[in-house]
């Protein structure tokens, strides 16, 4: 701008070098405006930037994350995949709160479950009606959706448990009085830290039994699995339940797995 005015020859008279010059004021607002918008233009771009980077494809995870927004019996705006009023409002109405998304052919799959007394459990009929009708208003157009919220997949196992009688009897029991079913629990606690829609590992399923105190082998061990009216599926390395989750058949459980002292 110096270099400008001074090539003016109207302006190029003004030559005080006084810092209080009016001449140089206006060229020091001028620039200031100046690096003030160049800021304000670098600022906007970063913005831009990180809104483009924030909007990810419609992935699988995307369907999921939108799956645990679902606010039962709350009116989603039109044309908006987003609710006016987010959490946590009314935590009470986030009825979803395990989601899965699978890819089948010619579908998307959404597996989901809630929780009830701190128990995995399906939503209720009109629930799953609310939220199918939901994730159809935001699923890609020409994507096919499956929602679906099932009872858990039954699992049934069978094993001889060899155990130590200084610290069970032949019940299974701690004989210190602090678990009559140590066993049991120990299956119970392995199926609920599985992820939801995770897999089920045999292997890992039989190294959790052997590290149950008390237990010294866990052996011939067998285990199924079924969903509805399907057969059982006996698991030879892994398996995938159909629900996202599965329980224990407590029934078979006490007719198939027995207890025998080990003996040195």
């Amino acid at each position: 701008m110096v270099t400008a005015k001074a090539a003016d020859s109207t302006l190029s008279s003004l030559s005080s070098t006084s810092m209080t010059a009016v001449w140089l004021l206006w060229t020091y607002i001028v620039a200031t405006c100046q690096w003030v918008l160049e800021n304000l233009f670098d600022a906007h771009k970063a913005e831009v930037s990180d809104i483009i980077a924030s909007q990810k494809p419609h992935t699988l995870q995307w369907y999921v994350n939108k799956a645990k927004a679902f606010q039962f019996g709350v009116a989603l705006p039109d044309d908006s995949d987003v609710y006016t009023v987010v959490p946590p409002v009314d935590l009470t109405t986030l009825v979803v709160k395990f989601a899965a998304a699978v890819e089948l052919t010619n579908l998307v799959r959404i597996k989901v479950a809630k929780l009830a007394g701190g128990v995995l459990s399906p939503l209720t009929s009109l629930q799953l009606t609310a939220f199918a009708n939901y994730m159809g208003r935001l699923k890609d157009a020409g994507v096919r959706l499956q929602c679906t919220s099932g009872n858990p997949d039954t699992f049934q196992p069978t094993m001889i448990i060899y155990y130590d009688p200084l610290l069970l009897d032949a019940t299974g029991a701690r004989l210190d009085g602090t678990s009559s079913t140590p066993v049991k629990d120990a299956v119970n606690a392995f199926l609920d830290s599985l992820p939801f829609n995770g897999v089920f590992i045999l292997n890992s399923f039989i190294a959790a039994m052997q590290s149950v105190p008390g237990v010294v082998i866990a052996d011939e061990v067998s285990v199924q699995a079924f969903y509805g009216l399907v057969p059982p599926v006996a698991i030879s390395a892994r398996y995938i339940p159909d629900a996202g989750y599965m329980a224990l058949d407590n029934g078979w459980f006490t007719a198939h797995v027995s207890y025998v002292a080990y003996a040195i």
